[in-house]
């Protein structure tokens, strides 16, 4: 049985299936491997649990049918002001309507388009929005408390960080309801402490909600690669069903589904290499919704009862909201699970391990493109014997390939007898037909989880490596990685046992031109792992294939 074939056939099969996938995103068509997120079925409410978000939280910009008509209705509000803050890591501008965080530039990343500019995450403008938000719920029937669209007064006079810490503070009041919003920036931290002190000026006691909200269209970044896809969306957390992806198609269908109440937990919003999240205080029940605010425009919030605020008593309830980069380490500091924005998905167990050893070779070296060099030759020592064993299967199946020509003269098309005789010669010559398989199939989880690692990782943004390399998570600006892949490709393919077959043979050497064109497209960082990865195999396969011909050599002179 010549399973060769069959192995040939089907990985040219996948190639092609890839690159016609690749083409079809590239010219704007969807995915054919465009992944559902894992989510949970949502329980219903218990007896006396209400969901506050629809009937008394105001629409995000009270429903506009574009990003233009809502740049138009809240920041050119009368009572609109635009106040700017600086940090070591931050430049922020918050909106006195709301006292909402309506931009966010991160000084330390680069702009994708200009690397001279701060990379934009938060945004409000005619072509992008994504803001973070927070307001006060549930006053009586025509009252309303300060939410995100109540004018707020700036009472904080600093605008920049001098010292280790600076506080922004914002104060609204509304039917007898003071709201002081305060932000606390952090040295060298993206995450901001918000605290809402809640004050009941009336006379009755009031049961007040806080939502906390993050709002974004449904735009990819301007980042994103057709070649490869990564997740842009709302995601929840809680640590019942731990982390949970909603694609914004299934929001728009009314198919969302995820957990709705819990006591623990986060919200947020994510994309390649970023992210935001509201963290609210841990322990306290709160409910979570995801929906769709007007075209191309959605939301994601957790609404928490505050409790009863007697008369001329106040209440302060403390959260989190992260801005910026997906910093695994700072980000696991700040809540559990929130560094799994980072999604490796069902390969996470292989993938966490390979991070950590990534960043501490890089902790050594100094140089992210050095540690991948390193740490792929790691997994190629800690694989040597697998490897090994696949190699020797391979230069004895090459040492047989004259035979097995013979063998397919003599019986010609009679197939039965074929294989009866290659089966009889692999029993005389102890060799396994899957011997130069099997190996390499229990290897692929490992090297699918570090693509995965290089693909995800914000260090490999910006991070040179040598020389033309300035920029590990884009595309190699003169094509050497990739041209170096695709001769190192063809000469493992020159090492390995010609196919006797024509059409098998003209297949393999097809390989190197579909992966190689493919990776023409791909970060430079995973590029460079593959080229390390193949000069490898091929010295380890030279150096096995060179030992068994020397055995060979001194059993035919005795």
């Amino acid at each position: 049985m010549d399973i060769r074939r069959t192995i040939l056939w089907m990985i040219f099969s996948f190639s092609l299936l890839l690159l016609w996938n690749n083409w079809q995103e590239y010219n704007g068509k969807p995915s054919m491997f465009a992944s559902t997120p894992a989510t949970q079925t949502a329980p219903a409410p218990s007896d006396g649990e209400t969901n506050t978000a629809d009937s008394s939280i105001p629409n995000a910009v009270a429903s506009p049918s574009s990003p233009s008509e809502l740049s138009a209705s809240t920041p050119a509000s009368a009572d609109s002001e635009i106040i700017n803050i600086d940090t070591d890591v931050y430049r922020l501008s918050f909106d006195t309507v709301g006292a909402q965080l309506v931009k966010a530039e991160l000084l330390k990343y680069a702009a994708p388009e200009d690397k001279t500019q701060a990379m934009v995450l938060l945004e409000h403008s005619a072509n992008s929005v994504y803001v973070a938000q927070s307001g006060v719920v549930g006053a009586s029937a025509g009252q309303s408390y300060p939410t995100h669209l109540t004018p707020f007064a700036l009472v904080s006079s600093e605008h920049s960080l001098s010292g280790d810490t600076l506080q922004v503070v914002f104060e609204a009041t509304a039917d007898d309801v003071r709201v002081i919003k305060t932000y606390t920036l952090t040295r060298g931290s993206y995450d901001i402490h918000v605290s809402h002190d809640i004050h009941n000026l009336g006379d009755a006691a009031i049961n007040p909600s806080i939502y906390l909200q993050l709002t974004r269209d449904g735009n990819n970044p301007s980042d994103s690669s057709r070649l490869y896809r990564t997740f842009t969306g709302p995601v929840v957390y809680s640590e019942a069903d731990k982390f949970q992806k909603v694609s914004f198609s299934d929001v728009e269908k009314n198919k969302a589904s995820y957990t709705r109440q819990a006591d623990n937990g986060w919200i947020g919003m994510v994309q390649h290499y970023f992210a935001t999240a509201w963290v609210p205080a841990q322990g306290l029940n709160r409910s979570n919704e995801i929906l769709r605010v007007s075209d191309n425009l959605y939301s994601v919030r957790s609404i928490e009862a505050v409790g009863t605020i007697g008369a001329g008593e106040h209440k302060a309830v403390e959260a989190n909201l992260w801005v910026g980069p997906q910093d695994q380490k700072a980000m696991s500091e700040v809540a559990k699970g929130l560094d799994l924005v980072v999604d490796y998905g069902w390969l996470t167990i292989l993938s966490k391990p390979l991070y950590k050893i990534l960043s501490w070779l890089h902790s050594i070296l100094g140089n992210w493109g050095w540690s991948i060099v390193v740490v792929t030759l790691l997994i190629k020592l800690v694989f040597f014997p697998l490897s090994a064993a696949s190699y020797r299967s391979m230069a004895k199946m090459k040492q047989v390939t004259p035979r097995m020509q013979a063998l397919r003269e003599k019986f010609g098309d009679d197939k039965a007898k074929l294989n009866a005789a290659m089966m009889e010669m692999y029993r005389n010559e102890k060799i396994n037909p899957l011997g130069g398989c099997l190996p390499m199939l229990v290897q692929i989880p490992v090297f699918i989880a570090l693509y995965w690692v290089l693909l995800g990782s914000v260090e490999m943004r910006g991070a040179p490596w040598i020389l033309w390399v300035q920029d590990l998570a884009a595309r190699d600006p003169w094509f050497i990685l990739p041209a170096v892949m695709m001769l190192t490709m063809f000469l493992q393919i020159k090492l390995n046992p010609t196919p006797p077959d024509p059409m098998q043979a003209r297949i393999m050497m097809l390989m190197p031109l579909v992966f190689g064109g493919m990776m023409f497209f791909f970060p430079a960082g995973l590029v460079l792992y593959w080229c390390v990865n193949n000069a490898l195999s091929i010295a380890q396969q030279q150096y096995i294939t060179s030992k068994i011909n020397r055995a060979a050599a001194a059993k035919a002179i005795g």
